[in-house]
């Protein structure tokens, strides 16, 4: 419409972030094309689950995918809710997937997922984007890259936004982490749900350290 649309803090949203473990490999062994088409079926799958849920989808970024849930609509506590349901979701779905050209090869993701504030506005004329900053965007992305494949990696703030709705959230503590330009910090496992309907996919074994 060619109006500006002014950026609007929110003081309580959590952001999802996932990627492929491996995807440098998978691109390194895989015709261009094939990458595109295994990241089309693989964001179609996501953006079906997403239906079901009050999130935002904000981008995809190569490999990763990023959802967030308090924003553009303010949801009151639901925030870390619907972001963890559709985790679950998620993982439950991409369990089954497969890629076409190398159906034998499993698809691994790893997900992170934080609640805190962040300011979000759309940035550009010639194609806007709806951008959110902060440091709850960096802190979910580093929860993210310092999780495990088959696992949802969660900080302190999003366990804590949980368990206080008291709706049957399944969290494992991890312990301390290091997250980059942050320090040490202890985080947590989503590992279910009371009542979730569906498979989640094994996780692979921890090794020690």
């Amino acid at each position: 419409m060619g109006t500006t649309v002014e950026p609007e803090y929110f003081d309580q949203v959590t952001i999802y972030f996932s990627d492929i473990v491996g995807f440098t490999t998978i691109s390194a062994l895989s015709e261009p094309i094939e990458v595109v088409g295994l990241l089309n079926d693989l964001y179609t799958l996501y953006d079906a689950v997403l239906g079901s849920y009050d999130v935002y989808k904000v981008e995809t970024i190569g490999d990763a995918y990023m959802v967030a849930s308090g924003l553009p609509q303010r949801n009151g506590s639901r925030h870390a809710a619907e972001i963890a349901n559709m985790a679950l979701d998620i993982l439950s779905s991409v369990g089954g997937f497969r890629m076409r050209h190398a159906p034998d090869v499993p698809i691994h993701i790893r997900v992170g997922l934080h609640s805190g504030p962040c300011v979000a506005g759309v940035v550009g004329v010639t194609m806007p984007r709806y951008c959110l900053f902060g440091d709850t965007v960096n802190t979910a992305s580093r929860m993210e890259s310092t999780g495990l494949p088959y696992r949802i990696h969660i900080s302190g703030s999003t366990a804590q936004a949980l368990l206080s709705l008291d709706e049957g959230y399944k969290i494992d503590v991890r312990g301390q982490t290091e997250l980059k330009g942050k320090g040490m910090e202890e985080t947590y496992w989503l590992v279910g749900k009371t009542g979730f309907p569906r498979p989640l996919s094994t996780p692979l074994h921890i090794k020690p350290g």
